[in-house]
């Protein structure tokens, strides 16, 4: 597929342009054992080719494009919902790093300026750093910069070779690596900026003579080289920036680190986080000053919290508005509107519709539904409120029941302003009970309530006096019974 850039998002960086960004996403990710595409795991609520895509984009790019292979239709998919000005190219055949470039280049109208190459599951890669990398590249007026780190362990990368003035010589995958290259800690990332030009050069030579028989683009460093032309290194002191997901234990472990950078950016901007190890925050949702958030808490998607609300302990919410000083405890909540100084909880079930007004309870076992509750209004415990409009003021009382579906059909009731509907009672939908209106407990509704009128649906009492002595006899109910009657001196 083929797009034109959209308009740079938000938080774009000001430098200028470059002539394409290459993201390398066509490898097959078997270590993940998963039908669907690594690059569409998710990390903090996104998918780790979107965090790449995100990146890519801040640069202002005139071009981004994704090479795809393996699943490339579930990634094609995906970015056609999440980045619609992408082009993507297929690498049909696994040919090394520089064959997917050939393949990105071939797509493209002929380039100058600078080309960075960098892949779909480096995560937590940012836009400020690929800026930097190209700042560093253009000062140094280099045919090739690649972005490198030092690391403790250096097993399976590729190490960075310097001549003696500490120039960028080559760089040697690990399997191809002598002894001494071995002891070199500085790995390569994969990360590149390369001069267009420089770039079309090094790939028309490259030569698959090395242990897998593939194209690599490291190769093109050394072309640069031999050519006189100027290659650098920009190294990089966060080295979780250039750390890739091959396995679910690695996509755990940058999951968890994300995590810990967007609660830490959240802390620092007034959050209070009772707890870190058990709370997580997508690093789509928005929070205000003086929020808090208790332990084991999970904010997700477009959720948004507002000045002094505590959300937790036990709480999930995914696309939920939560407003000023509300409280929401253990609860799961999803696409619903609180209102300020609300109350929701604990164990409070908030389905898609919910919305709730300015100082309104959803409490104790209660589960909403494309509810609409208005300010002050009230169901504080053991019910379901589903397709209903609650008005201002209205007391909803436990164990009510809002039947909503026919069988076929769904339809809507309403109760009105500072009306009160007692415990147990169902309002059989549709119905509409007026402004000011008393359903009394356990009563089944089926028709509309005036205002100011008392509803009671329900059938009359009676007591059937010595019905536990003649069907119950023998019984332990029996005998405390008789025992009470005796006490009273009249019969059970």
């Amino acid at each position: 597929m083929t797009g034109q850039p959209d308009p740079p998002p938000p938080g774009a960086l000001d430098a200028e342009p470059v002539a394409a960004v290459i993201v390398l996403a066509a490898g097959e990710g078997t270590r993940m054992r998963s039908a669907r595409s690594k690059l569409l795991h998710e990390l903090g609520g996104h998918s780790m080719l979107s965090y790449a895509v995100t990146a890519a984009t801040m640069l202002r790019p005139e071009h981004v494009v994704v090479v795809v292979g393996h699943r490339r239709d579930q990634v094609e998919a995906h970015l056609a919902e999440v980045a619609s000005h992408v082009t993507t190219v297929v690498q049909e055949e696994q040919r090394g790093t520089g064959h997917a470039v050939q393949v990105a280049l071939a797509a493209l109208p002929a380039l100058t300026g600078a080309v960075v190459v960098t892949y779909g599951d480096v995560p937590l890669l940012t836009g400020d750093t690929l800026a930097e990398l190209v700042a560093a590249h253009r000062a140094e007026a280099a045919a090739v910069t690649v972005l490198t780190a030092q690391v403790g362990d250096p097993t399976g990368y590729g190490r960075v070779v310097r001549d003696r003035s500490g120039h960028v010589q080559a760089i040697v995958e690990h399997r191809d690596a002598d002894p001494s290259q071995l002891t070199i800690s500085e790995i390569n990332s994969g990360i590149y900026v390369f001069e267009a030009s420089a770039l079309a050069d090094g790939l028309a030579g490259l030569r698959p003579d090395n242990s897998q028989g593939e194209l690599y683009l490291t190769d093109v460093l050394a072309a640069a080289r031999s050519a006189g032309q100027t290659v650098t290194a920009y190294p990089i002191e966060d080295v979780w920036q250039v750390e890739g997901v091959n396995d679910r234990i690695q996509l755990s472990r940058l999951n968890a680190e994300l995590n810990r950078r967007v609660l830490e950016r959240w802390m620092r901007a007034g959050v209070t986080v009772v707890d870190p190890a058990t709370t997580w925050v997508h690093a789509s949702v928005d929070l205000a000053e003086d929020v808090t958030l208790l332990p084991g808490t999970s904010l997700e998607g477009a959720t948004s919290v507002a000045a002094g609300a505590t959300i937790g302990p036990d709480t999930s919410l995914v696309d939920v508005e939560v407003g000023q000083n509300a409280v929401v405890i253990r609860t799961h909540g999803s696409l619903s509107v609180l209102g300020p100084d609300t109350s929701v909880g604990p164990y409070a079930y908030l389905r898609p519709g919910t919305r709730l007004g300015a100082g309104g309870k959803i409490g104790t076992f209660v589960e909403t539904k494309n509810a609409r509750i208005g300010a002050g209004a009230k169901a504080p415990h053991l019910s379901y409120v589903g397709d209903a409009e609650i008005a201002d003021g209205a007391n909803i009382g436990a164990g009510v029941v809002f039947a909503n579906y026919d069988g076929v059909h769904k339809a809507v009731s309403t109760v009105g302003a500072y009306s009160f509907v007692g415990s147990n009672s169902v309002l059989t939908a549709p119905v509409h009970i007026a402004d000011g209106a008393y359903v009394a407990a356990g009563s089944t509704i089926t028709s509309d309530v005036a205002a100011g009128e008392l509803a009671v649906g329900r059938g009359q009492q009676r007591n059937i006096r010595g019905w536990v002595l003649r069907k119950r006899a023998g019984t332990k109910t029996a005998r405390a019974a008789a025992a009470a009657a005796e006490n009273d001196g009249g019969p059970a």
